[in-house]
C-alpha cells in the first residue's frame, strides 16, 4: 500500500509538470502592440496627445500596449520624417505632427489619433500583438525613442503658453498682411501719378540712407534662416509664433529644392549692389538702379504676402524672422518710390 501511495504521487508530479509550464506561459507571453509617436516640443497638439489622449489609453491596455516617443528635434529628423511619409505614400502637406506609426498605417493630428487608435489596438492584440514596423527610415530614428511609460511631460515638455503664442503671432502676422496690402496699393497709386507726370520728390538723405541700412539688416535675417536650414538646428522663435513649425513645412524650400532664406538673401544682396550703383555711379545703368531696385522690392514684398499667406491659411504657425523680412522688404519697396517715379517721369517728358 505504501509502494503504491508513492508510486501514485510521483505519477501526479510527472503530470503535474507540463500543466505548470503551458499554463505560466500563457500569462508571461501576453500579446503586446507597439506603435511610434512622433512628436515635437512647442507643438500644442503633440502636447494634447502626450498629457491627454495616450494616458488614457496606457490605464486602459497597461502593458499590452508599448508607445515610442520620438522628438523631431532637429531638421534633419523632420526630412527623415517626410521621407518616412513618401514610404508610406504620403505628399509632405500630408505628414505633420502629432504623427503616429502602428504598423504600416499613419495617424496624423490629435483627432485621428483619438478617434482610431482605439480601434487599432484592439484588431492587432486580437490577432496576437505587433511589433514596431520593420523601414529602414527608422534606423536613425528608433535610437532617440523614449517609451511613454517612462516619459515625464513636466520634465520633458517646454513651459510655454503655446496658446497665447500661437494667437500673437496670427494677429501680427494679419497686421502685416493688411500693411503690405495697403503698401502695394499705394505704390500703384504713386505710379498712376508719375505717369501723368507728378513724381514724388527726391526723400531725404537719411531716409535714402536708410535703404542700405535696412537691406543688411534683411541680409541677416535671410543669412540666419539658410544657416538652420543647411545645419539642420533650431530656429530661435522668442515669444511670437512657431518657426520651427514654419521652417519644417514643405513651403520653406523654394520648388523643394531652394531654402526660401537663401532666395532673400540674394534679394536684398541685389537691392544693395543697386543701391550702391545709383548712388557712387553716373552711368546709364546708375540711371536704370532705381527702377530696378524698386522692382525687386516689389516682387519681395508680393513674395512676402503670398508666405504670409501660407503660414496664415496652410501652415496655421508664423515665423517672427520671415514677418520681419516682410516690413524690411515692403519698408524697402516704399522708398524706392522716388526713384521710380523720377525715373517715369523723366522717360515720359523724353518721349
Amino acid at each position: 500500500m505504501r509502494k503504491f501511495l508513492v508510486t501514485f504521487f510521483i505519477l501526479l508530479l510527472i503530470l503535474g509538470i507540463p500543466t505548470s509550464a503551458r499554463s505560466a506561459p500563457i500569462q508571461d507571453e501576453q500579446p503586446v502592440v507597439h506603435a511610434i509617436l512622433f512628436w515635437s516640443n512647442g507643438c500644442s497638439y503633440c502636447s494634447q496627445v502626450l498629457t491627454n489622449i495616450l494616458p488614457t489609453l496606457q490605464d486602459e491596455y497597461n502593458s499590452r500596449l508599448s508607445i515610442l516617443l520620438i522628438e523631431l528635434a532637429t531638421t534633419e529628423d523632420i526630412d527623415t520624417l517626410y521621407t518616412l511619409g513618401s514610404t508610406l505614400g504620403l505628399a509632405k502637406e500630408q505628414v505633420s505632427v502629432p504623427f503616429l506609426l502602428i504598423d504600416h498605417t499613419t495617424l496624423v493630428g490629435a483627432n485621428d489619433i483619438r478617434d482610431k487608435l482605439p480601434g487599432l489596438i484592439d484588431g492587432y492584440l486580437s490577432t496576437g500583438g505587433l511589433a514596431y514596423p520593420n523601414l529602414p527610415q527608422l534606423d536613425k530614428l528608433l535610437p532617440k525613442g523614449v517609451v511613454f511609460t517612462s516619459f515625464d511631460p513636466k520634465m520633458q515638455l517646454t513651459p510655454q503658453t503655446v496658446t497665447d503664442s500661437k494667437t500673437t503671432g496670427m494677429a501680427l502676422a494679419w497686421v502685416i498682411m493688411v500693411f503690405m496690402v495697403l503698401a502695394i496699393i499705394l505704390a500703384f497709386v504713386i505710379i498712376l501719378r508719375a505717369f501723368q507726370g507728378k513724381p514724388i520728390e527726391k526723400i531725404y538723405r537719411w531716409l535714402d540712407i536708410a535703404i542700405p541700412v535696412l537691406s543688411i539688416i534683411g541680409l541677416g535675417v535671410s543669412v540666419y534662416l539658410t544657416y538652420v536650414e543647411f545645419t539642420h538646428s533650431r530656429a530661435l522663435c522668442g515669444p511670437v509664433g512657431d518657426c520651427n513649425a514654419v521652417q519644417s513645412s514643405p513651403f520653406a524650400k523654394l520648388f523643394g529644392v531652394v531654402p526660401i532664406g537663401l532666395v532673400g538673401a540674394i534679394g536684398y544682396i541685389a537691392i544693395l549692389v543697386a543701391w550702391v550703383w545709383r548712388r557712387f555711379r553716373n552711368d546709364s545703368l546708375a540711371r536704370l538702379a532705381g527702377p530696378v531696385m524698386f522692382g525687386m522690392a516689389l516682387f519681395g514684398t508680393l513674395f512676402s504676402i503670398y508666405l504670409t499667406y501660407l503660414e496664415l491659411f496652410v501652415i496655421h504657425a508664423v515665423c517672427i524672422w520671415c514677418l520681419s523680412s516682410a516690413v524690411l522688404i515692403t519698408v524697402l519697396m516704399l522708398l524706392s518710390l522716388p526713384a521710380i517715379t523720377q525715373w517715369l517721369a523723366i522717360s515720359d517728358e523724353e518721349e
